[in-house]
């Protein structure tokens, strides 16, 4: 069994912002498999189902981003889950928009949520981080990060939600460096033909 998680900030106010990414793409997730119906439990809200015929329980918790351990750590404690069981997916500033990474482990890089889920589970989870860019000023990435992507941003955030949700079977097989690169490959343009 395996507990996805997405992170975002709960709230219709919040719902386009770049923060949200991890939201939005667990949606497309639970939606192009064919989860169940969102429910409300662990402090946040769930849904079940099958990647690569692995049980699958999605989470997106309802505490603000940093309080997001606290939905994760219930979790994975009522589950008697490990935290190598985990798989994060969340918004990356020092990543180009739309590139996507992931590791094992690490630190937070300044991430509440991350900081949070750490704190509440230690550090052995997946991370798969999105990329939404940065804004070019320190002081400019609260701001930043809390403000909706723009229509621009659509012509490359759809296709990445797209194929994360595609290729997701890939990261409970643990097959995370072809998740990559399907992922990079779905989004390189095509080259020209002469």
């Amino acid at each position: 069994m395996f507990l996805l998680v997405g992170l975002g900030n709960p709230g219709t106010k919040y719902a386009g912002n770049r923060h949200n990414i991890g939201f939005m793409a667990v949606d497309e997730i639970v939606r192009r498999h064919g989860f169940s119906p969102w429910r409300k439990k662990f402090h946040g809200e769930i849904s079940e189902g099958l990647l690569a015929l692995q049980k699958t329980l999605v989470l997106k918790p309802s505490t603000y981003m940093n309080e997001s351990g606290q939905a994760v750590g219930e979790a994975i404690r009522f589950l008697n889950m490990e935290p190598e069981q985990v798989i994060v997916i969340y918004d990356e500033i020092d990543l180009l928009a739309g590139k996507v990474r992931e590791k094992l482990g690490d630190g937070a890089a300044g991430h509440n949520g991350i900081h949070s889920i750490t704190a509440h589970i230690g550090p052995h989870y997946t991370r798969v981080r999105l990329g939404v860019g940065h804004p070019g000023d320190k002081t400019l990435v609260h701001p930043h990060v809390l403000s909706d992507f723009a229509k621009a941003d659509k012509a490359w955030l759809t296709p990445l939600l797209d194929a994360v949700a595609d290729y997701a079977p890939l990261l409970v097989e643990g097959d995370t460096a072809t998740f990559q690169n399907k992922v990079h490959l779905a989004l390189a343009p095509a080259p020209e033909k002469e």
